[in-house]
């Protein structure tokens, strides 16, 4: 898919953790953030994610669960954030996955296109996932498998089933 310059890839993904970050068995996944994390910032496309000031975003609450994490960035477009996730660390990271995180029946990534320059907020990318859960991919919340050109992307309008959110 080709860049469009007045538009940013956002990606949003989850993962509800098997154990907690300080014990052992997290231990090569937490020793594998600020790596991972800055091949990421280094990486061709990218432009921005989220982080507080511990320089990541693993005590960032999502949907309210203190064992879900999320993962928030912005890209230039779908083939540079392709290029980062099936590479080097990220990629080996991707292979280890099950070690670390609960396997989820539901969507637990979604991509939309942001205005350049915008920034989303953890309450957009809750919205943006509950909305493919809800409606599958559309143009305001796709995957990469169902993706969309850039553009004006409305949701679809209906509610959210009741408990969407918590059921991760």
């Amino acid at each position: 898919m080709t860049s469009d310059t007045t538009y940013g890839l956002a990606q949003v993904d989850i993962a509800r953790l098997k154990a907690p970050l300080d014990s052992p068995r997290l231990k090569d996944f937490v020793d594998a953030l600020d790596p991972v994390n800055a091949d990421a910032e280094a990486a061709d496309g990218f432009v921005w994610r989220l982080q507080d000031a511990s320089g990541n975003a693993t005590n960032i609450p999502f949907f309210g669960d203190r064992w879900l994490i999320v993962n928030l960035t912005v890209w230039r477009d779908i083939d540079a954030l392709k290029a980062f996730m099936y590479q080097g660390r990220h990629r080996e990271m991707l292979a280890r996955r099950r070690e670390w995180f609960e396997r989820l029946d539901e969507a637990v990534t979604t991509l939309w296109w942001v205005p350049a320059g915008h920034r989303p907020t953890v309450a957009e990318a809750e919205a943006r996932l509950l909305h493919l859960r809800t409606n599958g991919p559309t143009p305001y919340a796709f995957t990469l498998r169902t993706s969309f050109p850039p553009g004006a992307s409305e949701p679809v309008l209906g509610e959210v089933p009741e408990g969407l959110g918590c059921s991760v």
